[in-house]
């Protein structure tokens, strides 16, 4: 035996290895590149969250096994043929609009708001939660069937459809999650051809009409609004998470103070330093470094997000992961936001990183969603 027929028998099967590892992933419906980085947010998200959190066990591996039911419901919804969903769109929808009617009526109030349904001896569940999954799908759906550039009476439908369930959640209230899902629709509208001219009237209609809606909010939120503009006006008081906050931010420097040794949130200085102002508290220990690795974390996943949206066959998928991608940005940008004082205080979480197991189900969801869109794209005529 020569040389050349040693090495050929010895040598690993490459190509085969790399042929089971691709019918892997084909098998599950997942995107490789895209279920890695979500693995890898996943990873950091409880790093920081150990720490935000005071060195907290027990949050810290709740927080891990709702990533893990996260990722279970994404691989389940990776399976679902986009068709599928289609189909479910009305009926998720309604289901939903339903059940925010149900909590207006008889929700549970919790710390002032009214956002719960309970289930008797099981669980309570908070409906809005669904909307920002349901109302994307909902409008995909109709537009999806309806001819191209958007006609001015389908708009108005939409506005109507995408309106209802913004004004039922912001009633509870939770304003952070009627914005979501107001633009979780937008978008659907805006990548269905919304013209300019028509987002301009739009944009002129709601500052027309923002004098009156001033008038119904609550007055927490208007004094957040206040605040945005002179935070040390009420230094002990409204202004506090924002100064903090900044301060957090700042004392970060470069590198950061190290992971565990943040000040800031282990004295409790900064208020939901675990939750909505994880990044301030996460500022200060990586610091700026650590910073633009998270962010360029969340980068890469809207790129591959972008990409699938754009390779889907069909009308409804594009729209719909179109929608579901941008979402996901507008997330990353309220919560970023609102911690370094350029927005109002609106109770938006970090996605993979503030604390809470709906929102991360959720956002695994969309996530499946997306899988499902690229797993089933030649499978769509």
């Amino acid at each position: 035996m020569n040389n050349q027929q040693r090495y050929a028998r010895n040598a690993p099967n490459t190509g085969a290895d790399f042929q089971r590892k691709t019918d892997t992933w084909s098998m599950l419906r997942l995107d490789p590149t895209l279920t890695s980085l979500l693995i890898a947010a996943a990873i950091l998200g409880l790093i920081a969250l150990y720490s935000a959190s005071g060195a907290d066990a027990a949050m810290t591996f709740k927080q891990g096994t709702s990533f893990a039911l996260g990722f279970v419901v994404m691989l389940v919804f990776a399976r679902i043929t986009p068709s599928s969903y289609a189909y479910i769109s009305p009926w998720f929808y309604g289901a939903g609009v339903i059940m925010l009617v149900a909590v207006a009526v008889f929700g549970e109030i919790r710390m002032g708001a009214q956002r719960w349904l309970t289930i008797p001896g099981i669980t309570s569940v908070q409906p809005s939660e669904f909307l920002k999954l349901a109302m994307p799908m909902m409008t995909a759906w109709y537009l999806s069937s309806r001819p191209m550039p958007l006609r001015f009476r389908d708009l108005c439908v939409c506005i109507v459809m995408i309106l209802t369930p913004v004004a039922l959640v912001a009633e509870q209230p939770d304003l952070g999650t009627s914005i979501l899902v107001f633009m979780s629709g937008f978008f659907v509208l805006f990548f269905a051809g919304l013209s300019w001219r028509l987002m301009g009237s739009m944009l002129a209609i709601a500052c027309a009409i923002a004098p009156i809606a001033w008038n119904f909010l609550h007055d927490y939120q208007r004094r957040r609004v206040l605040t945005l503009f002179d935070p040390e006006s009420d230094p002990l008081g409204n202004g506090w998470n924002i100064i903090q906050s900044k301060t957090a931010i700042g004392s970060g420097g470069l590198v950061g103070k190290g992971w565990l040794d943040g000040t800031q949130s282990h004295l409790h200085f900064l208020p939901e330093g675990h939750t909505d102002f994880i990044i301030a508290a996460y500022s200060e220990e990586f610091g700026f470094i650590g910073v633009m690795i998270l962010i360029t974390l969340y980068l890469a996943i809207l790129t591959r997000a972008i990409q699938i949206a754009s390779n889907a066959q069909t009308s409804y998928g594009r729209l719909l992961a179109g929608a579901i991608t941008m979402s996901f940005f507008v997330y990353v940008f309220v919560n970023v936001g609102m911690v370094s004082g350029i927005l109002p205080v609106v109770g938006v979480p970090l996605p993979f990183i503030s604390y809470g197991g709906t929102a991360i189900i959720t956002l695994m969801s969309g996530f499946g969603v997306l899988m499902s869109i690229q797993a089933h794209r030649k499978l769509m005529g």
